[in-house]
């Protein structure tokens, strides 16, 4: 029993090199078919995901169920995103080229047909974001962007009560650090 849960049926080199050219190469298609596969998962991306997961597993692990080969599997897959994400972070160019650029959906107002459709995004799916960020029209948006790794930016024309409270408070603490520096000044100036 103990040999057959940790026996490899596999070469260890076979079994490192499988995890790392199927992740290179999910990596390519995710980055192929576009940020909205990361954005706003629907029913059907779900679905696509949790089949995609089940269509690779035999094609990363091979014939072998052993504990040791799953080990070595895993380990090859974080192997191989560490050293993407540091090659990525050391070429900020080659990040640019394999993650993309951002899209621009709404810019003062005006949504971007042409984004929305080369994102596959409805006006639902938009809207079902603004309203996550407490707005309700396209009117009240001056920026929204869906950045390369499928997360939404949104930028409201019209700051909100919270970020005009914010904005209040930090001009009254810059106010009170005036005075404080000019109190201090005049303490200076007598002692």
């Amino acid at each position: 029993m103990i040999e057959s849960m940790f026996h490899l049926h596999l070469p260890i080199l076979e079994k490192l090199l499988r995890p790392m050219i199927v992740y290179l190469f999910l990596i390519g298609f995710l980055r192929l078919f576009g940020k909205r596969e990361l954005a706003q998962l629907n029913p059907f991306d779900l679905v696509v995901l949790l089949s995609l997961s089940n269509t690779v597993q035999n094609a990363m692990i091979g014939d072998d169920n052993s504990v040791t080969g799953g080990i070595i599997g895993a380990f090859a897959l974080l192997a191989i995103n560490w050293l993407l994400t540091l090659v990525l972070f050391k070429s900020p160019k080659l990040d640019k080229i394999i993650e993309g650029t951002e899209t621009v959906l709404i810019r003062h107002g005006v949504v971007d047909e042409t984004a929305m459709k080369k994102e596959a995004l409805t006006d639902v799916e938009l809207k079902s974001v603004l309203h996550k960020q407490g707005l309700n029209e396209y009117s009240e948006v001056e920026k929204c962007v869906l950045e390369p790794n499928g997360t939404f930016y949104v930028e409201a024309k019209v700051p909100s009560s919270d970020d005009a409270e914010r904005i209040e408070i930090l001009a009254l603490v810059r106010s009170l650090s005036i005075e404080v520096r000019e109190l201090k000044g005049l303490l200076a100036a007598r002692g």
